[in-house]
């Protein structure tokens, strides 16, 4: 099965971590894996996207024009990409940023999710939204398991940061028990 993804934030938010992640995760499921970020002039509080391509067969191109998938951390990312997406997607919403009014789609399975609230109320960290949303992300498709990227922290993560694996894993584990 064919499965891409475009997710997109406010840099900061670990736009680029939660797509790496999914990549390795993606590896360690024996498939192969495109991994695209898009840097440009982001920075902390600007916008930030990755694509990442997920398939059995051959990846012809890691580019993700019309996405079958979008993981939305913030307003102006849905306003960018979700007129993009292909008709029967999947779309996980950050609703703690982004009123779910703001959706224009009635041809897409949208998933709202207050990621933010989650992240700061079961784990005492907002930080964590972005894991919380791969694990919601990924227990929705069933792109990769939820094992997979619990298990690809050691390799998407910097040693030094090892450390914070068990809280991550927890925020993913929040994520899918979320949808």
């Amino acid at each position: 099965m064919h499965y891409d993804v475009i997710m997109a934030g406010f840099g900061g938010q670990g736009i680029m971590l939660i797509g790496n992640l999914l990549a390795y995760a993606a590896i360690r499921e024996d498939k192969n894996v495109t991994y695209l970020p898009s840097y440009g002039v982001e920075m902390r509080g600007g916008t930030a996207n990755c694509s990442v391509v997920i398939d059995e067969r051959d990846i012809g191109s890691p580019v993700v024009g019309r996405p079958w998938s979008l993981l939305i951390m913030n307003r102006p990312s849905l306003i960018k990409f979700e007129p993009r997406m292909k008709p029967g997607g999947v779309l996980i919403l950050n609703s703690t940023l982004v009123p779910v009014s703001e959706s224009k789609r009635d041809d897409i399975d949208l998933v709202p999710l207050p990621l933010n609230q989650l992240a700061q109320d079961e784990l005492g960290n907002d930080r964590l939204a972005n894991m919380v949303a791969l694990g919601a992300y990924v227990k929705k498709t069933g792109v990769v398991s939820v094992q997979a990227v619990k298990d690809a922290l050691e390799d998407a993560l910097n040693p030094k940061y090892h450390k914070m694996i068990p809280q991550n894993q927890e925020a993913i584990e929040l994520g899918a028990g979320s949808v």
